[in-house]
């Protein structure tokens, strides 16, 4: 069925094909009755109001008027404006996704297309696409700011534009990329100033990695139910993070073809840095992996290793491996008071255990994909007995101090 002849439906008979395209889908049929139960009351509504045809526009005035006279709780209310999207898009022949993404605002053509000549710049310099699209987001704010303060143009710019912005970015980490931005206007010739050095120094604390013992971090595998299909899932994943070290964005885009059974390894490009990275496959890795695929993981032709496990039965995302990894600090009981808790604390854990046992750090270094040469001093950080090595002894207190603590008055 065409775009036009969706459109051409009567309001029940198009959500007859909705609620159908869905079944596809494999939806389960709790949902389809939910979005049944939820949608057809925009019957009534449109009889009640003398409307013959379905947009868009009346879901939107049906649901606010739903709020106003109904009161609902948060979950309700997610649920209610997610079934009228569905119709919506599905009306307006819109693709099916998952879950909104985000739309990045963009600015006006003119500042974007500075960004993109900063982009360049900074990909010739070795930047990733991750940290090209973190430094454009910085930006995008800054830009915005400026704007706001009623900066027509880059050309623009001026030290009043550029303080009380910088005084209104939130993470202080973007002075740093707005540092360089300024500089590369005023070099590249776009600007008449260097207005770079107006920009406050920000000097990030220096923090020691967070890490779990062994002891923790295998008892987190413990009490994962690996007769379950989740649990399988949520079991393989956690051993990719917990003995290998690999990052949440490389585990949830891992896909079948990366998997090397026959000659026990995986193969895959790293989703931060761009580069290529082979691991070994391990036999108790091996193992859950092959547990989840053969018997858990839903049949579907997606290639993707990890998926849903309720439809659409589409790859999950970074916050699910969050979510579950969160669950199962908490199941096993482990302290994670004022304590970073995700994914990446494996890596560090990993890392730590390795630096102990003496293991090089250039070694350590390939294994976890880094490829900065930076990263070898936040190894160092981990060296625990390393550091012990180099530990001062406690001066015996003497003069003054010791008289004062021998309960002597101070002079």
């Amino acid at each position: 069925m065409n775009s036009e002849e969706i459109r051409n439906l009567s309001f029940s008979d198009l959500l007859d094909q909705l609620l159908q395209s869905l079944e596809d889908k494999s939806y389960t049929r709790l949902t389809l009755d939910n979005y049944r139960r939820t949608l057809k009351k925009i019957g009534p509504y449109m009889d009640k109001h003398n409307i013959d045809t379905y947009t868009p526009e009346v879901g939107k005035h049906y649901h606010e008027s739903y709020f106003i006279k109904n009161e609902l709780g948060i979950p309700r209310q997610k649920a209610m404006l997610t079934a009228i999207r569905r119709l919506n898009d599905f009306y307006s022949g819109i693709e099916y996704t998952i879950q909104l993404k985000y739309k990045t605002e963009l600015l006006p053509v003119d500042f974007e297309h500075v960004l993109d000549l900063f982009a360049v710049k900074c990909t010739e310099t070795g930047n990733k696409t991750n940290t090209l699209k973190s430094k454009k987001s910085f930006l995008r704010c800054f830009l915005k700011d400026c704007i706001s303060l009623g900066c027509l143009d880059i050309y623009s710019l001026n030290p009043c534009y550029v303080t009380k912005a910088c005084l209104m970015v939130g993470n202080k980490d973007g002075w740093a990329v707005i540092k360089a931005f300024l500089m590369f206007l005023n070099i590249s010739e776009m600007i008449g100033s260097d207005f770079s050095t107006l920009v406050p120094r920000f000097r990030k604390p220096i923090n020691v990695p967070v890490t779990y013992s062994e002891e923790e971090i295998l008892r987190i595998e413990d009490v994962i139910d690996r007769t379950s299909d989740i649990g399988k899932r949520d079991y393989a994943m956690l051993l990719l993070a917990t003995r290998l070290g690999m990052r949440s964005g490389d585990i949830v885009k891992l896909s079948l073809g990366e998997l090397d059974f026959e000659h026990n390894k995986i193969t895959f490009i790293q989703q931060k840095t761009g580069e290529a990275l082979q691991l070994p496959l391990l036999p108790e890795i091996k193992e859950s992996l092959s547990n989840y695929i053969n018997d858990a993981r839903p049949k579907v032709t997606i290639d993707t290793v990890f998926l849903r496990h309720n439809a659409p039965y589409q790859e999950i995302t970074t916050s699910v491996l969050r979510f579950e990894t969160t669950k199962y600090f908490k199941m096993a009981g482990i302290d994670i008071t004022c304590k970073k808790h995700g994914p990446h604390t494996f890596r560090s854990s990993l890392a730590s255990s390795m630096v102990n046992d003496d293991i090089p750090y250039e070694a350590v270094k390939k294994i976890l994909g880094h490829t900065h040469p930076n990263a070898i001093k936040r190894y160092a950080k981990l060296d625990i007995e390393k550091l012990r090595e180099y530990a001062i002894a406690v001066p015996k207190p003497s003069g003054l101090f010791k008289n004062f603590l021998d309960g002597g008055a101070r002079a």
